[in-house]
């Protein structure tokens, strides 16, 4: 009885954060871990914890044991990479990103990569992507509109 209320309460913190209500999705991923220990609550809920209550470490964690238990489910990867993201760690999260895309093809991550945009090739090609020439380069041809 406990684990399909569990379930349904994981199903409703889901449909309340694709509405864009973290908080009450929070609140139903808490109550169905009091009810049964599941990865998949407690990935979903280390992502409101973090967009919540910016609490990027403690949520990182969770999720990471949630990966631990399931390593197979490109959802964890989906919700620790948005949790990077929320930490301003962008290099992170897309590694992360691309580790779940390689376990099963996942529309949410293509999603989320597609929003972080592909970077154009660097303006002088002998120079490194870092060289403060090309940065200013591909900044010009950016505003210009060449690029």
């Amino acid at each position: 009885m406990s684990t399909t209320k569990a379930t349904d309460l994981i199903r409703k913190g889901i449909s309340a954060l694709n509405e864009g209500s973290a908080l009450l999705a929070m609140i139903h991923f808490e109550d169905a871990l009091k009810l049964e220990d599941s990865p998949t609550a407690r990935s979903y809920l280390a992502f409101c914890l973090a967009k919540e209550q910016h609490q990027v470490g403690r949520a990182a964690s969770l999720c990471l044991s949630a990966m631990q238990e399931e390593p197979h489910k490109s959802l964890h990867y989906l919700n620790l990479g948005r949790i990077y993201l929320l930490a301003g760690e962008k290099t992170r999260a897309i590694k992360t990103f691309r580790k779940g895309m390689k376990l099963e093809r996942n529309r949410q991550i293509i999603e989320e990569l597609k929003k972080l945009g592909l970077r154009q090739p660097p303006v002088m090609k002998t120079l490194h992507r870092d060289n403060p020439l090309n940065k200013c380069l591909g900044i010009l041809f950016h505003k210009l509109g060449m690029r």
